[in-house]
């Protein structure tokens, strides 16, 4: 009780989430008389963090920030417009779309809501949609981001509860296709109810010129899903050779990239990568501390006692999570719960890959619901709008994203089918 009171006073008086959990760990420590353990500290942090998959974690960044630099991302848009621009509401689908192949880019929710609101919102308001709709559009295609591979939420997954960083990364394609089923079927309804603007037919010219300029950025992705797929790459490998193509392509094909860029680009991600590996650091710590007084056991036992039923157990997983996440960031809620309640999971008999996609998603829904949803904040900003209306027109999504989580965790397979059948 001491240790959750601390946390809890530290996070209210708005300490880092890294001095937070720093703080739990060592009063945890103190109270269960375990304070000769202190010196162990350095030793396991230090071990938490050496794990070759956390490097992919600063290449997956960089292959963003080049991507975002070099005009590779407006170029996936106009080919994504190609496709689905002709539709009533051909701007909707193509933000969808389009959120969906820089989901296999960025990897990360708040950084693809970030990018995508300043480049479709004002585009869409233009085009005579409505302000709120194409926020709203536009958080639940950043939803995409952690789900689709590569995913950093899976590479963190992945490295706090030891399981293949691949296999989390085909896990999460089938899962993300149902949600993009989701949505799109949202924005078509919401096209027959309230006529959104109906989609301009491109001219044989833009429209080969749209495919081509987006069949190299494109092609990105592609590499990177099939080189992990096949087995030909780590997922490491595959962020180091993305990097690499994103530079040469910003660089020497569409010269958008200049060497003194390079410096603030390197300086972002690793500002980014110390902030995410000094969570999971800590968090590790943490849940070594707790692991040595049995806590996760413990918890199991409670678990274990209010259900025998391995859905009502993934739903109880869900409302503790989407509770914790509107108050923490993604990454340090999975960070922080793993450790302790995947032991839980695994004595329900749920695969730890499929648990990997569940309380991946469970992480997303805060991300866009108040108080602090990061996500919906930086929709607010970029939009100018209010949290009240920006929530309202987010709600159907919303409503879709959790009809799409019951179903993925009802049916294992839509999580499992392709690892198995990859393996």
């Amino acid at each position: 009780m001491i240790t959750t009171l601390t946390f809890f006073v530290a996070l209210l008086i708005g300490l880092p989430i890294f001095i937070t959990l720093l703080l739990g760990t060592l009063v945890f420590l103190w109270q269960t008389d375990l304070t000769i353990l202190m010196s162990s500290l350095p030793i396991q942090l230090y071990g938490s963090l050496n794990q070759n998959g956390l490097l992919a974690i600063p290449l997956f960044m960089l292959v963003g920030e080049l991507m975002n630099k070099g005009g590779l991302t407006r170029r996936l848009m106009n080919a994504a417009e190609v496709f689905v621009g002709g539709f009533r509401g051909g701007l909707a689908y193509v933000n969808l779309l389009t959120n969906a192949m820089a989901a296999s880019i960025l990897g990360s929710a708040t950084a693809q809501i970030s990018v995508m609101s300043r480049l479709m919102v004002p585009t869409m308001v233009e085009k005579g949609y409505n302000k709120e709709f194409s926020a709203a559009v536009t958080m639940a295609g950043g939803l995409l981001g952690p789900i689709l591979p590569p995913s950093m939420l899976m590479i963190i997954y992945g490295v706090v509860a030891y399981q293949p960083i691949s296999a989390l990364f085909i896990a999460g394609i089938l899962p993300g296709l149902v949600i993009i089923a989701g949505f799109a079927l949202v924005i078509f309804l919401t096209g027959l109810t309230q006529g959104l603007p109906k989609g301009e037919t491109h001219h044989r010219e833009t429209l080969k010129k749209d495919l081509i300029g987006g069949l190299l950025p494109g092609a990105i992705p592609g590499v990177v899903i099939v080189c992990i797929i096949t087995g030909v790459m780590t997922p490491t490998e595959a962020g180091a050779i993305a990097s690499i193509l994103s530079f040469l392509l910003g660089k020497f094909v569409y010269k958008a990239i200049a060497l003194r860029d390079l410096p603030q680009m390197f300086g972002s991600v690793a500002i980014n990568t110390a902030t995410i590996t000094g969570l999971i650091g800590i968090a590790s710590v943490f849940g070594w501390a707790l692991s040595f007084e049995g806590v996760p056991d413990m918890m199991v036992e409670y678990i274990t006692g209010l259900t025998d039923s391995p859905v009502m157990f993934l739903m109880l997983v869900y409302l503790l999570v989407i509770l914790l996440g509107m108050f923490l960031e993604s990454i340090s809620v999975m960070i922080v719960i793993v450790p302790i309640i995947l032991p839980a999971a695994i004595s329900y008999g749920i695969d730890p890959i499929h648990f990997g996609v569940i309380i991946s998603l469970a992480t997303l829904v805060g991300l866009v619901t108040p108080p602090v949803g990061p996500g919906l904040y930086i929709a607010m900003t970029a939009a100018n709008l209010p949290m009240g209306r920006l929530f309202k027109a987010m709600l159907p999504f919303l409503a879709t994203m959790l009809l799409s989580m019951l179903i993925i965790a009802l049916i294992p397979a839509i999580s499992l089918w392709l690892p198995g059948f990859m393996a």
